[in-house]
């Protein structure tokens, strides 16, 4: 089968289940599907424009401004990935950075926003589950974070973003997702709009979704597994 017919097939299936969790969860939230393209080439990005995906998303910068140069389509790219504080003038280039884990990349990212002339929107990455081998915040963290954030002009926070352990099961997956959405209320307590929850992977978006996610990442379920 076609990439393009493949991935109109499970856009349209995914659309459906993100409808029916948005339901169930109650909170009548806005969800953006964005199309995690890492490791798939320019054909991924244009097959899901084809099925009506307007947000595509990368891990690394470099990949991402190889596509660009293929893509024809003006869709919005996001930073998904862990991101050095040396790729912050790239990073500005994209239309949401979601990993925003250190305060020395915030102002990375705000001195590169401002020799672009431009305000960079940017998730606040956290890390609600203590994992080790996850970058973010704590959630103790943030009402420094979000003191040091307003001095970052260049800079809009529109929400929190995170990650869930592969591994846990429902239980675990709710109680991270919550946390992030306690995390977001810090900041709106802190004067930000904030109105983002950027969760939810390819094997739990839907509870993610019932939890209050606005924006999905998901790249297995749509693209088949990376090479």
């Amino acid at each position: 089968m076609p990439i393009s017919e493949h991935v109109a097939t499970m856009v349209a299936e995914v659309r459906e289940r993100i409808a029916a969790a948005r339901d169930r969860g109650g909170h009548r939230q806005d969800v953006t599907l964005i199309a995690v393209t890492k490791t798939h080439g320019a054909d991924a990005v244009m097959a899901a424009w084809s099925a009506g995906v307007r947000d595509v998303g990368e891990n690394k910068v470099q990949e991402a401004e190889s596509k660009r140069t293929q893509v024809t389509v003006p869709v919005r790219w996001h930073l998904v990935g862990h991101l050095q504080r040396n790729k912050a003038k790239n990073a500005a280039k994209f239309d949401l950075v979601h990993s925003l884990d250190s305060e020395r990349l915030a102002v990375a990212l705000d001195d590169a926003a401002g020799e672009a002339q431009r305000v960079l929107e940017v998730l606040v990455q956290v890390n609600v589950s203590g994992e080790g081998t996850k970058s973010g915040f704590a959630l103790h963290e943030l009402p420094t974070v979000a003191e040091r954030l307003h001095a970052c002009a260049n800079l809009r926070v529109r929400g929190i973003m995170t990650m869930a352990p592969f591994d846990a099961d429902e239980s675990a997956l709710r109680a991270v997702f919550r946390g992030a959405r306690d995390a977001r209320s810090q900041l709106q307590a802190a004067g930000f709009r904030a109105e983002w929850l950027s969760m939810g992977m390819s094997g739990d978006y839907e509870v993610a979704i019932e939890e209050g996610a606005t924006h999905v990442r998901l790249g297995t379920v749509l693209f088949g597994s990376r090479t």
